[in-house]
């Protein structure tokens, strides 16, 4: 497995912020007028996708762009809080090093990302395509590809949940998938995935290096 441009996903793939998304969930859930959830059944939500999880909460389609934004500004206030995976930064400068064009496509904010980044590690990626629904990736994967003259066949985007695999496959991308992220490893498995990776360390391989 080689690939000349790995793309990722951010929260739940890069950052470590499902703990934080959690605490903030019920705080938009009554701004906005949608149903609680109990955070310590927590675990269960990861079997569920995005579109469940909006049914699950009675959240319909058009209050997502207003909850997003109230989570990336609450996100912001609390950005210094937020790690990333033990191991992306190593394997993120291994990507780096070894010829690895990097892009990041995510619904989150720019700003967010690049501060739970660090100016180091934002200085590695080549472009950022951020802030979008959660179901538009594909566009901006596709966009990635355009700028940075990659062909899809060349490329793997790398993320968490099934709308991660939905926007790779529209993209005409492979999907690796991660097993710490929001979703569990055998709900992407179900979406299709051309690898996994058990751990971020094991990321060096998009570079053709054979690691656990």
């Amino acid at each position: 497995m080689t690939y000349r441009l790995a793309i990722f996903d951010f929260d739940g793939t890069l950052a470590d912020s499902f703990p934080f998304f959690l605490s903030v969930f019920n705080v938009i859930a009554d701004k906005h007028g949608f149903r609680r959830i109990d955070v310590s059944r927590a675990g269960q939500l990861r079997h569920h996708g995005v579109r469940q999880m909006m049914a699950h909460v009675g959240m319909p389609a058009w209050k997502l762009p207003l909850a997003s934004r109230s989570f990336m500004a609450m996100m912001t206030e609390h950005a210094d809080t937020i790690p990333l995976f033990d191991g992306v930064a190593e394997a993120l400068r291994h990507l780096a090093a070894h010829g690895v064009r990097l892009a990041l496509v995510s619904s989150n904010a720019e700003h967010n990302v690049r501060r739970i980044l660090g100016p180091e590690l934002a200085g590695l990626i080549a472009q950022f395509e951020c802030g979008m629904s959660v179901f538009g990736k594909a566009g901006r994967i596709r966009a990635v590809l355009k700028v940075q003259g990659v062909a899809a066949r060349d490329a793997i985007y790398v993320g968490d949940q099934g709308t991660d695999a939905e926007g790779a496959h529209a993209a005409k991308v492979a999907f690796g998938a991660v097993h710490w992220g929001y979703a569990t490893i055998e709900a992407l498995r179900a979406e299709g995935c051309a690898c996994e990776f058990v751990t971020p360390h094991a990321l060096r391989r998009i570079a053709g290096v054979d690691t656990a």
